[in-house]
């Protein structure tokens, strides 16, 4: 069931940790929790494992619906990646949630060398994200990707909102092999609905068309892609939107096929840092293929990002809509 996101007050503390929604955005609550308890109730082999954090990460759901199904592993990621591991190994579908800072920072050699060097069918689902939070360098995820694209087996996944998330977490159960996925939670912005959208592994997705700037997103970028593709339209600026959900493997047909349709400057925005995201991604993909668009980048910057109020931090770090449509008004003109 969709809500409509609440008017929002002056910012506050509470802004560090509030929802991505725009105010009267419709949302959903808790897709990823809701979806897996539907997964898990034709699929007997599916588990829920947390470090702490159920509460945090939606899977509280999953452990209300499944009590015996789920394991609370205290707060130890490394123990948390090895033990669903070890699920795995005995046939069983974990599905191991945590902030992604501790996912990737913390027990990166666990998923290496446990998880997917044995290419072991292990879920990853990792809340906070990017700049998703205000709470500064310790919970932000700004260099998850760049860890996790260098890992062999590992599928990567970035959903954009509510929608993409419930069809991503179906997908990915049936998926055989580890994957991460980028964890969007609480009160979810719904808006691909508008769209005709249907996730596919491995497939990027033309959401809309346009003739002068090719945006090619993931994650909660695509949201803002897609704002910022409206506002330009009343400044005759026709924008297409191309949502990458999936970033390993990434879908280079796609991108390289609506590259090469030449005049239209080409913009990655991604909710991560600029180095060894999408964006590079899809610079490499464009040049070994040979095609050589206008391109330009909106990333948060290479650096230790500041604390603070999340709409403060997004319009600093450029990836708001209104820094995104001053950006691309500025590189067209």
């Amino acid at each position: 069931m969709s809500t409509v996101a609440e008017k929002k007050p002056r910012l506050t503390t509470s802004a560090m940790i509030a929802s991505i929604a725009a105010e009267g955005q419709k949302t959903v609550a808790a897709p990823f929790g809701h979806t897996l308890v539907k997964a898990a109730q034709t699929r007997q082999n599916i588990v829920g494992l947390t470090a702490d954090l159920s509460k945090y990460t939606d899977l509280r759901i999953f452990a209300q619906a499944f009590p015996q199904r789920h394991f609370q592993m205290g707060m130890a990621e490394q123990l948390l990646m090895g033990a669903a591991g070890g699920m795995a190994k005995e046939g069983m579908v974990p599905f191991a949630t945590t902030y992604a800072v501790f996912a990737t920072r913390r027990a990166y050699d666990f998923i290496h060398q446990v998880i997917a060097e044995e290419n072991l069918n292990v879920k990853i689902c990792a809340a906070l994200p990017g700049l998703t939070t205000g709470y500064g360098p310790s919970h932000q995820a700004t260099e998850d990707l760049a860890l996790m694209r260098g890992i062999p087996n590992l599928t990567i996944v970035d959903p954009c909102d509510a929608l993409d998330t419930e069809q991503a977490v179906a997908a990915v159960a049936d998926h055989q092999g580890p994957v991460y996925m980028r964890l969007l939670r609480g009160k979810v912005p719904l808006v691909l609905d508008e769209y005709d959208y249907q996730f596919e592994l491995g497939k990027a997705k033309l959401l809309r068309d346009g003739r002068e700037v090719l945006l090619i997103s993931s994650g909660i970028m695509t949201m803002r892609a897609l704002e910022t593709a409206k506002e330009l339209a009343q400044s005759n600026v026709d924008v297409a939107v191309l949502h990458v959900p999936t970033i390993k493997p990434l879908d280079i047909t796609t991108i390289v096929e609506q590259g090469c349709r030449g005049g239209r400057l080409v913009v990655v925005a991604e909710n991560h840092s600029v180095v060894g995201g999408l964006g590079e991604a899809v610079a490499m993909a464009l040049m070994h293929a040979q095609v050589m668009p206008a391109f330009r980048h909106i990333a948060l910057p290479d650096d230790f990002l500041a604390a603070g109020a999340l709409p403060t931090l997004h319009d600093r770090y450029g990836i708001s809509t209104k820094s995104m449509v001053n950006a691309i008004k500025g590189w067209l003109a």
